[in-house]
């Protein structure tokens, strides 16, 4: 179940007797100088705008009257430090004799109201606000004390609580304890945040998604952690020290990814091995998982290991692939294709077979078919990804389970050669293939320069310069050759050769073939042997470019 959003500000948020937990392994604080400064703009500017909105705080409901939270802590934790350091003004005044009475009330009230209350026992302030595991008794004592506590060797998370509370002391004013009321009231009433509120974890990963589709950067990641790290630790007998070596790990995943890739690594890496799963079934699958602090510990374990080959799949560039082998290059070039193009649906197969499945031979052998066929399938043929992702799981789950241990098995498979667009559906796509040049030009340059290549040459397609033979905006002359279709065929990849140099423009062919007669690139003195550059040429041309293309992407 899920309730309705409301909007709420910070004083309702706060009100009553209500009490919000910051799950035990959620992230640190950890808003910074440039965080603060922010946000004290948005203070500033309440005098122009009357009220401003903080965003989304999404909550999980724990009781009546507690709530965990699942997004929005730093906000929370900040805006109680503004709290903190006006009640601090406040007690100077007291310290100093000023108003005594009256500032003792008004600091009763806010304590009791926005704080906590004191435990007459321990004179500790009972927070309404609990955070984690690193940060909640240094945030407490903060709270009870009012002031920086003078420890040695303090974390950079609590360092960044003490920099956040002085932050806030150094900037507010005030005469008095009324004045310095009242610029509390004013923000505790006209910032408002929108507060979402469900019932268990999965419907909160299911809000999160939603959100993140929206264009709202909530961090599921740490949903995800909080429900494997609370499970190790369910049996109580997890020392600190070990769960601080957990959380180093955990840290250092997300640190190689990042957390927009995050999510989609999780996904690929649990296609690996379980029957496919979309972003929005993930959350319920891992709970299914990792359901025992052993196989908790165990899922936590394969997602360091697989980490940092998601990583390197990701970056072509990146160091791990001197690691793997000698034909790095030809890894680093499949790869570059494959990220040109935004194509990752073959990942949960490449992650498989790397993790010790295929030798370095085989590896490179899996990655080019499954290049190959993503130009056919994805580029060229723009075939949906949906049937492609059902089949690469299968592929993946064999690799994994090592039913197929060699190249050949991927490309022999069912599935694969389900994919495979063969030569007829290729050629026929590729006739008269558009892509828009002027967003694209760098993925045109890859395809004509794999043509160019196939022909014995070596390339770099970052070394060419796209050019048009038929130009965007063209003169009189093209549209006597090509009528009203002289702008329809600009972008035909039939249209479209490599060049040294940038130099023609809109000239007309007669100019232009003199030049491409005596480049460097075949496709250019192909095109400058016709006589005449219009339709029928242009159609003949992209028909032959098309049969090159078919043995330049084949799968034997």
């Amino acid at each position: 179940m899920l309730m309705s959003p409301a909007n709420q500000t910070f004083s309702e948020l706060f009100s009553n007797s209500v009490k919000y937990v910051i799950p035990r392994f959620q992230r640190d604080y950890a808003w910074d100088q440039e965080h603060l400064e922010d946000l004290w703009a948005d203070i500033k500017t309440l005098e122009q705008e009357g009220e401003h909105y903080m965003g989304y705080i999404v909550l999980q409901k724990k009781g009546e009257r507690e709530f965990e939270v699942i997004d929005g802590q730093q906000r929370l934790v900040t805006f109680s430090f503004v709290v903190l350091a006006a009640m601090k003004k406040i007690q100077n005044f007291i310290d100093h004799g000023l108003e005594v009475d009256e500032n003792k009330k008004r600091l009763s009230v806010f304590k009791e109201r926005l704080i906590g209350s004191t435990n007459p026992v321990t004179l500790k302030v009972e927070n309404k606000l609990s955070l984690n595991r690193n940060n909640h008794r240094y945030f407490r004592e903060i709270c009870s004390r009012m002031k920086v506590l003078n420890e040695r060797r303090v974390s950079k998370t609590n360092s960044l609580l003490d920099k956040t509370f002085v932050f806030f002391v150094n900037r507010i004013k005030g005469k008095n304890g009324s004045e310095v009321a009242k610029f509390i009231e004013n923000i505790i009433s006209r910032m408002v945040f929108t507060k979402i509120v469900t019932h268990d974890n999965i419907n909160a990963y299911k809000v999160f998604e939603t959100l993140n589709a929206r264009g709202v950067k909530l961090s599921t990641p740490d949903l995800l952690k909080n429900h494997i790290f609370s499970t190790i630790s369910s049996n109580d007998d997890v020392s600190d020290e070990t769960l601080d070596v957990l959380d180093e790990d955990w840290s250092t995943i997300v640190a190689q990814l990042g957390e927009n890739d995050f999510i989609d690594f999780m996904r690929y890496h649990h296609n690996i091995q379980k029957q496919l799963i979309t972003k929005k079934g993930l959350f319920k699958s891992v709970k299914q998982i990792a359901h025992t602090p052993e196989l908790a510990n165990q899922y936590l374990v394969s997602l360091k290991d697989y980490a940092p080959i998601y990583a390197a799949l990701l970056n072509p560039n990146d160091e791990w692939w001197k690691s793997q082998g000698n034909d790095v290059s030809s890894i680093r070039h499949y790869l570059q294709g494959l990220q040109l193009f935004k194509i990752k649906q073959p990942f949960s197969v490449l992650m498989a077979a790397l993790f010790d499945k295929f030798t370095d031979e085989e590896f490179v052998k899996a990655l080019k078919y499954l290049y190959i066929l993503s130009i056919r399938y994805n580029v060229i043929c723009r075939f949906s990804p949906n049937d492609q992702e059902k089949a690469y799981n299968k592929i993946a789950m064999n690799v994994f389970n090592d039913t197929y241990i060699r190249a050949s098995h991927i490309k022999n498979s069912k599935e694969f050669k389900k994919l495979y667009p063969d030569d007829r559906e290729f050629k026929n796509a590729f006739e008269f293939y558009k892509m828009p040049s002027q967003q694209s030009s760098k993925k045109i340059r890859f395809l004509l320069t794999e043509i160019e290549k196939s022909f014995g040459r070596e390339l770099n397609y970052l070394d060419t310069t796209l050019e048009h033979i038929c130009p965007y905006n063209p003169t009189q002359t093209w549209y006597e050759d090509f009528g009203k279709e002289a702008n329809e065929i600009v972008d035909r990849l039939g249209n479209m050769i490599l060049l040294e140099k940038d130099e023609l423009k809109r000239a007309d062919f007669n100019t232009k073939k003199k030049i491409y007669l005596t480049s460097s690139f075949k496709l250019a003195r192909k095109v400058g042997g016709y006589d005449i550059w219009d339709l029928a040429n242009l159609n003949h041309y992209q028909q032959w470019l098309a049969d090159q293309a078919i043995k330049t992407w084949k799968v034997d």
